[in-house]
This record gives C-alpha cells, sequence and structure tokens, in this order.
C-alpha cells in the first residue's frame, strides 16, 4: 500500500479540514454540547459539500472513495471533535445498506443519507463473545423484536436502525428498523465525549421480512463491524493528531524555571511516545481501510481488529498524555484540550476496549494459524 494519500483523498482530505474548521470552533462546540449533542447545521453542510457520500458506491450516488475516503474524512472531525455521527452512520447504516440491501431498501434510504435529510444509524454495541442484544420471535407476519441496546449513537435523530438480530433458528439477521414503529423506545443518555447517544429497548417491535438486509445475517454483521472499528480509529487518529499539535505548541511557549517545557527531557520524551503512539494508530488504520477496498476481507479482519487496538490502548496514553502535559490548565473545562481527552476515553471504550479488542484479535490469530497448518 501507499502511505500517503492520492491526488483524490488528499482533495477529501483538504475538503472536510477547511469545513470542520471554519464550522466547529470553540464556542459552536459549547453550544451543541449544552443543547442536543448533534450539530445539524453543520451535518447539512457536509451533505451539500456531497461529503456524506464519499464513502458510497458510485452506483448509489456515493464517490466511490471506500474506507480510506471515509478516513480521511473521520480525521479531520476527530481533529476538530466536530459533534456529528458520522463514523456511525455511514460505517453503521450506509455502507450495509449499499452493499447488501435490496433495490427497494437502497431507494428507500440512501438518497435521505446522502443528501442529509435522513439519519440512519446502527445498533452494533455488542461485547466480544456476547449474543446479539435484540432477539426476534415468531409473528403471524414475520417477527416481533425484544432487547436493549445500551448505546447508540444519533438514534434521539435516526428515522431507522440498522439492527442485528438473534433469529428464532439461533441464525443472525440484520434488519432496518423504522424508528416509528410502536415499541421501541429511546431514551437519551449523557456520555463521555457529550455526542448524541441513546439507549434503544425494543419490547415487541414487529418486523417482516421486507426490512431485512437479504444476506447472510452473520456475514453482514461482522462486515460492519470491522468497517466500524476502523472508523472509530480513524477518528481517534484525528484527535490524537490534534491533541498532540496543541500540546507541541503549549510546551513550546510556556517557561518554567526560565526555559520552555518543551526542553525537559521528561516532556520531550513523553510526547514522543504519544506521536509514536499517533503514527501507529494512523497507519494500521490505513492499512485496514487498504485492505477493505482491495477486497481482501480475510486479512481484513485482523488489521481491523490492530487499528482498533491501538485507537484504544495508543489513542488513550496519547490524551491522557497530552492533558497531563498542560498541567494545571489541562483540567480546566474551559481550555479546548480536555474535550480531545474526553473524546479519546469514549473512542477507547466503543466496539471493545484495547483487552476486549486484544483477546479477539489472539481468537481470530489462533484461528488463521490453525487455518495454515492444516492446509
Amino acid at each position: 500500500m501507499e502511505f500517503e494519500f492520492d491526488d483524490n483523498l488528499s482533495a477529501v482530505r483538504d475538503l472536510s479540514e477547511s469545513i470542520f474548521s471554519a464550522k466547529s470552533g470553540v464556542d459552536r462546540l459549547r453550544e451543541v454540547e449544552s443543547t442536543s449533542g448533534f450539530d445539524a447545521e453543520l451535518w447539512k453542510l457536509l451533505a451539500d459539500s456531497d461529503v456524506l457520500g464519499i464513502a458510497l458506491p458510485e452506483e448509489v450516488g456515493g464517490a466511490g472513495l471506500g474506507m480510506l475516503g471515509l478516513a480521511a474524512v473521520l480525521e479531520q472531525q476527530g481533529r476538530r471533535v466536530a459533534q456529528v455521527p458520522l463514523w456511525s452512520v455511514i460505517s453503521t447504516a450506509a455502507l450495509p445498506i449499499s452493499e447488501f440491501g435490496s433495490t427497494e431498501q437502497k431507494a428507500s434510504w440512501l438518497p435521505g443519507l446522502l443528501d442529509g435529510s435522513v439519519i440512519v444509524t446502527g445498533t452494533f454495541d455488542t461485547g466480544y463473545n456476547a449474543e446479539t442484544a435484540v432477539r426476534a420471535e415468531p409473528a403471524p407476519d414475520g417477527w416481533v423484536l425484544s432487547g436493549h441496546v445500551d448505546s447508540v449513537p444519533a438514534a434521539e435523530f435516526a428515522a431507522a436502525l440498522v439492527v442485528p438480530v438473534t433469529m428464532p433458528d439461533g441464525s443472525v439477521s440484520v434488519m432496518i428498523v423504522p424508528t416509528d414503529r410502536d415499541a421501541l423506545v429511546r431514551t437519551p443518555l449523557a456520555v463521555t465525549n457529550r455526542e448524541s447517544n441513546s439507549s434503544v429497548q425494543f419490547d415487541g417491535v414487529a418486523v417482516t421480512a421486507a426490512d431485512a438486509l437479504p444476506a447472510d445475517g452473520a456475514v453482514v454483521r461482522d462486515w460492519t463491524l470491522r468497517r466500524a472499528r476502523v472508523a472509530l480509529a480513524a477518528l481517534a487518529t484525528g484527535v490524537c493528531e490534534e491533541a498532540l499539535g496543541m500540546t507541541a505548541k503549549y510546551t513550546s511557549e510556556r517557561v518554567q524555571f526560565g526555559r520552555p517545557l518543551s526542553t525537559n527531557q521528561a516532556v520531550a520524551v513523553r510526547a514522543a511516545d504519544a506521536y509514536l503512539d499517533t503514527e501507529s494508530t494512523r497507519l494500521t488504520t490505513h492499512r485496514a481501510a487498504w485492505l477493505m477496498d482491495s477486497g481482501v476481507e480475510s486479512e481484513a479482519e485482523a488489521a481491523a481488529l490492530v487499528a482498533k487496538w491501538w485507537a484504544s490502548r495508543g489513542g488513550l496514553r496519547v490524551v491522557h498524555a497530552t492533558q497531563h502535559l498542560h498541567g494545571g490548565i489541562g483540567a480546566d473545562v474551559d481550555y479546548p484540550i480536555h474535550r480531545y481527552f474526553l473524546w479519546g476515553r469514549q473512542i477507547a471504550f466503543t466496539l471493545g476496549s484495547a483487552g476486549a479488542i486484544g483477546a479477539e484479535l489472539a481468537d481470530q490469530l489462533e484461528i488463521r494459524a490453525q487455518i495454515g497448518a492444516s492446509a
């Protein structure tokens, strides 16, 4: 793979940087955090600039730039900690619908997703080796869904949810469930990074075969989860990069005992470690995205776990270090660095902590070793 973006991806990065820089200043972030946790105005601007379709195939109206295109956008969002649910809407809803949806499902949902008028997000917050949170029971016209999903980004604003479901025969199906269905209850949550988030209760929600994506549900679930984890790692890359840049500037300008803080060896070494963690997250994320765009799903599975592990373990180290290196001002919630700490922690524990991801990766590597030994 190439380690630098090509001209198309560089143009996407630059466009995204200009939008997020212009529309996600500190005052705007405070306003959004104190109200809904979702910047609808910024979301519409991203849609009008065709950013929401960057990763989607051209045949459904997207730009066809795949996961590397999405990574280019999410890194810039992370640098500005902008309050829009890009990673969840694109990776857990738009991409699986475009890849696995029926003609009718694509026509029903993708145009609204692309023009920003409709939000669809996924309920993929499941722990390692945990059972799917939602189960289906037979009903005269299909099934009824029951279960509770602890955390769903932007569910409050979503017109539909993409939901992995355990069917009565034990198989998995992935369904698009409109949120106006009776017995579907969304309860807003206060989460670490103050984004819009809700728990979702399914208490006998009626669904039919027309709601199910017409593909093997386990394949859809795993395919989607891989992309969601890489999307989070891309977001973490931007968060870490900007936090590190802010810290370098602060420690270079802050004079203590007659010299800049950055000239102290302990400060320099810790900042260097944070830089290595940031670059490790970036490179493993780009590799996983490139493998997905190249169609090498067998290798992408482990690569996505590696990228998310770095986002969880290395990313958490970075935001701890950058806040610590700001000294007392790092604890001041009126100073911007604290937001990067909050976002770093939110990402680190979403869709798997470092420990859980490490255990899952170990299992994947063991399976691959067994396959190699038997070949």
